[in-house]
């Protein structure tokens, strides 16, 4: 059984496994990575299919099937370019004609697998221990549309209004009317730098607040789903929806490499 599953899984032709992005997105991609001084070698293709490959089976780096090259070479492109930060820039280079008019906040829990505590020199890795386990969080904007426009990995026990002016920071707000977020978002301080950016923050308040909710358009807060949509999609890779990178920078790059993949099939 396992000699019938190397020869028709890891010893597949390139063109049977690179159906994951079609010629054209592959070739948009390539066009930002030389952009962005990736060197043009010919193993270039194969080597970032099979990061995508990695993504979205979440596999070991050393169960790659064959045909996208040695493992440890595939392993190696990918801690080297998330140590430059490259699939962040990909990602942002990726967004084009983003429907800013309102922008949609929210964050979720992430399991981190066993496999990613341990990092070499320890430090903070933004992986943090609770009832449920170890655990981390991705905390997401994103545009009228559901698409990703930027994110943050934090630890998994902190609350989401901490992060969420660090967040808020880096969004280009300009063209911005709405702010969405649901009731764990409630604050004042989070409100005044929103309204501060000339943002209005439509975020309803809990249950005990002494003041009314006359201030929400709740037409425009009905579509705050399309953020859980995104976390949805984003979920079907697997190794978003499990962390098993140890390092913080790893895990930065999947998050990216999947939320660019979203606005690459636009």
């Amino acid at each position: 059984t396992l000699k019938y599953y190397r020869q028709t899984n890891f010893n597949r032709p390139l063109s049977m496994l690179a159906t994951i992005i079609t010629e054209e997105q592959w070739q948009k991609l390539k066009s930002i990575l030389l952009d962005l001084n990736v060197y043009d070698k010919p193993s270039l293709k194969k080597t970032f299919l099979g990061i995508i490959y990695r993504l979205k089976t979440g596999c070991q780096w050393r169960y790659l099937p064959s045909c996208y090259g040695k493992a440890n070479t595939v392993f190696k492109a990918f801690r080297r370019w998330s140590a430059t930060g490259l699939f962040y820039k990909l990602f942002k280079r990726l967004i084009q004609s983003a429907d800013t008019d309102w922008v949609s906040i929210d964050a979720t829990h992430i399991r981190a697998h066993q496999s990613s505590a341990g990092a070499v020199g320890g430090g903070d890795q933004s992986i943090a221990k609770s009832i449920g386990g170890n655990s981390s969080k991705i905390h997401l904007a994103v545009d009228a549309h559901g698409n990703p426009l930027e994110f943050l990995v934090g630890d998994g026990i902190t609350h989401d209004i901490k992060i969420a002016p660090m967040l808020l920071q880096l969004l280009d707000l300009k063209d911005t009317e709405f702010l969405n977020a649901d009731k764990g978002y409630d604050s004042e301080e989070f409100r005044n730098l929103a309204y501060s950016k000339g943002v209005r923050a439509n975020i309803p308040r809990k249950k005990n607040a002494r003041t009314s909710n006359s201030h929400m358009d709740w037409l425009i807060y009905q579509a705050r789903h399309v953020v859980e949509n995104t976390f949805a999609n984003l979920k079907h890779y697997r190794a978003l929806s499990s962390r098993y990178d140890k390092l913080l920078n790893s895990y930065i790059s999947t998050v990216a490499l999947a939320c660019g993949l979203i606005w690459l099939k636009l």
